[in-house]
C-alpha cells in the first residue's frame, strides 16, 4: 500500500509505516508496529454512540497543551496564541505546559504515557513527530503511535550569510565551497535539528563540504554569525529576518518550494540551482496513542475554524508562520512526507543515533 493510501486508510497507520532506521537496520521493530495496529482494533470497538457522547461533551475540564521545549521560542508563542483561543471557545481553559530537554524527548514522552481522553496534547515541531527516531536510540515514545491533530503552522528555513562574506547567492556559495573544500565554516544549532538538517540537504545536492560547528543553541549560533565568527547557517525568519533588514547578516535564499511573502525579493534554494531542495520548518498538534479518532477531529475542526479567522491568521504571520488550515488526513500525509525527506538525509548523512 502507498504511503497516500496509507493515510487515506488510517493516518495513523500511515506513520507507523514511515519509519526506519539509519545505516541499514530497516525498519523500526514489527513489536512497534503490531501494538500500533492494536490500538487501531481497539479504537474501531468504540461505539457509535460511545464516540458522539464524547464529542458532545468535550472538553468538560481543564486541557493541557504541552510545549516539549522551554518556554519563548516560536514552538511556545504559537502554542499560548492557540491555547489562548480554544479556552475561548470551548468555554474550558487550554494552557501551555513547557517540558524541555532532549530535544523534545522528555515532554513527549509524558504526552505518550498521558491518559488518551483529549485533555493531555502534544504542540511540537518536527523532531518528536518526524526526525527523532532516526536520531535517538531511546526516546521514552514511538512516534508512530502518534493520534495526528494538525497541522497548525508553517515556516521557511532561511540560508543566512555573515554580512562580509565573499558570496551573495546560493550558485556563489557552491562555487566558492567547491574551490575551498571544507573551508567554509556553518554554525549547526542541534545535531538533528531542522536547521543542522537544512545544512546537510543543501551538501549533499549541491556535492560540496561545509566545516560544520555544533552550538548548543541558537541564539548562539546567530551572535557568532552576526560576529562574523562563522560564515553560514540555516534559521527561521522569526529570528534573522529584522537582523537582515537591519544589515548585520544577509538571507540568500529561501528553503520553501516557493518565495514567501516577507521575502519577496529573495529566490529559492531550488531556483537558485538545486531543484526538489526544500527545508521549512513546522508546528503540528498530536495526541496519545489511542486517543479516539472522534475527540481527534474535533479538536482539528475547532483549531481550523481559529485558524482560519483573520485575526488570528495575522496573529500568526506576525511570528513569521504561515497559518495552515488541513484535515487529519492531510496533515498526516504531511507527516510521513517530512519523515522520509529527513529520515534519507540523516541515512545518507550517516548520523549516528544518540
Amino acid at each position: 500500500m502507498s504511503a497516500r493510501a496509507s493515510v487515506e486508510a488510517c493516518p495513523q497507520l500511515a506513520l507507523c509505516r514511515s519509519f526506519e532506521r539509519p545505516g541499514g537496520a530497516g525498519k523500526l521493530p514489527m513489536r512497534r508496529i503490531n501494538v500500533g495496529l492494536v490500538a487501531l482494533a481497539a479504537l474501531a470497538l468504540l461505539l457509535p454512540s460511545e464516540a458522539s457522547r464524547a464529542q458532545e461533551a468535550y472538553p468538560t475540564r481543564l486541557v493541557r497543551i504541552v510545549v516539549p521545549y522551554p518556554a519563548g521560542g516560536g514552538t511556545d508563542t504559537l502554542a499560548r496564541l492557540l491555547a489562548e483561543q480554544l479556552s475561548r471557545k470551548w468555554d474550558q481553559t487550554a494552557i501551555v505546559e513547557n517540558i524541555g530537554g532532549a530535544a523534545g524527548n522528555i515532554g513527549s514522552a509524558e504526552v505518550a504515557r498521558a491518559t488518551p481522553d483529549g485533555y493531555t496534547l502534544l504542540l511540537a515541531s518536527p523532531g518528536p513527530i518526524a526526525t527523532n527516531a532516526f536520531l535517538y536510540k531511546e526516546m521514552g515514545y514511538d512516534p508512530a503511535r502518534w493520534v495526528p491533530i494538525a497541522l497548525l503552522a508553517t515556516g521557511p528555513y532561511v540560508l543566512v550569510l555573515r554580512k562580509n562574506f565573499e558570496a551573495s547567492t546560493v550558485a556563489e556559495l557552491i562555487a566558492r565551497a567547491k574551490s575551498n573544500p571544507g573551508k567554509i565554516t556553518s554554525a549547526t544549532p542541534g545535531v538533528g535539528s531542522v536547521g543542522h538538517l537544512s545544512t546537510v540537504q543543501l551538501e549533499m545536492l549541491a556535492g560540496i563540504k561545509t566545516a560544520q560547528i555544533p552550538y548548543r543553541g541558537l541564539s548562539q549560533a546567530l551572535n557568532d554569525l552576526i560576529a562574523e565568527h562563522v560564515d553560514m547557517m540555516f534559521d527561521t525568519p522569526t529570528t534573522s529576518l529584522a537582523l537582515h533588514r537591519d544589515g548585520k547578516i544577509k538571507i540568500v535564499a529561501v528553503g520553501t518550494t516557493e518565495r514567501v511573502r516577507e521575502l519577496p525579493e529573495v529566490p529559492t534554494v531550488a531556483e537558485s540551482g538545486l531543484p526538489g531542495y526544500r527545508a521549512v520548518t513546522w508546528y503540528a498538534m498530536v495526541a496519545p496513542p489511542q486517543t479516539p479518532a472522534v475527540l481527534a477531529d474535533k479538536i482539528n475542526r475547532d483549531l481550523i475554524e481559529i485558524l482560519a479567522r483573520p485575526d488570528v491568521a495575522e496573529k500568526t504571520r506576525g511570528i513569521q508562520m504561515e497559518p495552515v488550515t488541513k484535515s487529519r488526513r492531510e496533515a498526516a500525509q504531511f507527516f510521513v512526507e517530512e519523515t522520509e525527506l529527513w529520515g534519507k538525509v540523516i541515512r545518507q548523512a550517516n548520523i549516528p543515533l544518540q
